[in-house]
Formats: structure tokens, sequence, C-alpha cells
């Protein structure tokens, strides 16, 4: 059996991320996801200003792309219940069921050998 070549495999990737991860429009947008889904899995919280100290894009970016994540639903914001004057976030559950099929794709994806 022949194994795909590195850019045949990137394009199954990026052929899953546009029909099952619509909400991805920019790196931007994932790296966001993942560090608040990082902070969900590790059992810690995350606030908008810890997510702007992270340095993924500018606060103002960071600011605009998480307001829109936000207002799709892939992302919560909720009032921390120990300190209301702050939010947390957190990853939607349906989201987190995307991204943990993405998750197996990617597992299942072999590169050729170097």
């Amino acid at each position: 059996m022949k194994l795909p070549t590195l850019f045949a495999t990137l394009k199954k990737v990026r052929e899953f991320e546009r029909l099952e991860l619509p909400f991805i429009k920019a790196l931007i947008d994932f790296d966001i996801i993942i560090e608040v889904g990082l902070a969900q899995e590790l059992g810690k919280t995350i606030t908008p200003k810890q997510l702007f100290l992270v340095k993924i894009g500018s606060v103002s970016t960071v600011r605009r792309r998480l307001a829109a994540l936000v207002t799709k639903g892939i992302v919560r914001r909720r009032k921390n219940k120990h300190d209301h004057r702050s939010d947390v976030l957190t990853v939607a559950p349906p989201t987190l069921k995307q991204l943990d099929r993405y998750a197996g794709v990617l597992a299942t994806i072999s590169l050729p050998p170097k």
C-alpha cells in the first residue's frame, strides 16, 4: 500500500477543517480555542485577560476574534463564580465533540517516511 505524500495528507487535513470546522476562519481562532481548551482540559480557568497575556496576537485582534467565537457559541464566556468581577472562558461542548473527531482524523493520518 502506497503512503500518501506530505501535501496529499495536508490537503486531507484542510478539507476536513473546511467541512467540519467552518468556525475556524483564521489561525488565531484556532489558537484561542486551543488555549481555552487546554486550560479547561487541565482543570484550570482562563479569563480573557489571561488569554490576552498569552500573546497569540495583539490584544485588539484577540478581543475581536474572541468576541466572534463567543457570538457563534464556539467559546462560552461566563461570570467567574469565585470572583464576579471577571469572566471565565470554556470551549462549548458541541465544539469539543467536533475537535475530538478532528483529533481522531489526525491520529489516523500517517505521514510519508523521511
